[in-house]
């Protein structure tokens, strides 16, 4: 199982995480700000760790 953690704080809106995991990730309309939109499937984990490595910003935080 996969833990996906997301900064707010540090977030900085760039929709990398979004554009890699769309099934994982959104950005609330307001701000921006990256989103989790439920907890990866194990199909979805390859794609949930590129969203975390393309994170400008590294504010998901995975714990495997």
């Amino acid at each position: 199982m996969m833990d996906v953690k997301i900064d707010e704080d540090s977030c900085v809106a760039a929709g990398q995480c979004v554009l890699a995991a769309p099934d994982v990730f959104d950005q609330r309309d307001a701000d921006g700000v990256a989103i989790l939109l439920q907890p990866p499937a194990a199909a979805q984990y390859d794609a949930t760790r590129e969203a975390a490595l393309l994170c400008p910003a590294r504010a998901i935080h995975l714990t495997e």
